[in-house]
């Protein structure tokens, strides 16, 4: 009985996964796959990021705004290991882009989605996370870029 063999040449073990299938899902797409959800997670991002950063502004504790901050570092994480620094400037431009035009251009209606500049006197996080947000967005995501690039690499799956 002679061994199957994979499209490598290596010898196949009958009820084994194989390496592609222990990979995250999003990274068996090919280079077009990766990047179509690459800029839907950077969407994402920026659409509930900007829904969530004014969530304890008004009271000075802005959570919503640590967690905006936490889904976008996160997600930038997963684009630098699906696709490396182009996959995390293609998350950098589409969420920045989505962001800013929440707040220029406001939501469903013409609502603004990203407040600034108030005529009275406001707590300072209330006044201030519209800014916060919308640079920080850019600043998370350029830090996430100086990273070693041995933090983004997903290790080669161990079969048996």
């Amino acid at each position: 009985m002679t061994a199957k063999k994979d499209g490598n040449g290596r010898a196949r073990t009958p009820g084994r996964a194989s390496d592609a299938s222990l990979l995250p899902w999003s990274h068996r797409f090919g280079p077009l796959g990766r990047t179509v959800v690459t800029v839907f997670a950077a969407a994402g991002v920026a659409f509930v990021g900007t829904l969530a950063h004014r969530m304890g502004a008004m009271v000075n504790i802005p959570y919503g705004l640590a967690i905006a901050f936490a889904v976008t570092a996160l997600s930038t994480y997963a684009a630098r290991a699906r696709q490396g620094v182009t996959g995390l400037a293609v998350h950098l431009i589409v969420s920045s882009a989505v962001a800013w035009a929440f707040a220029l251009y406001g939501g469903p209606g013409g609502d603004a989605l990203v407040v600034a500049g108030f005529s009275e006197p406001e707590p300072f996080f209330s006044e201030h996370a519209g800014y916060m947000w919308l640079y920080g967005v850019i600043v998370v995501q350029v830090a996430m870029l100086v990273l070693p690039a041995s933090w983004f690499r997903i290790p080669a799956p161990k079969t048996r």
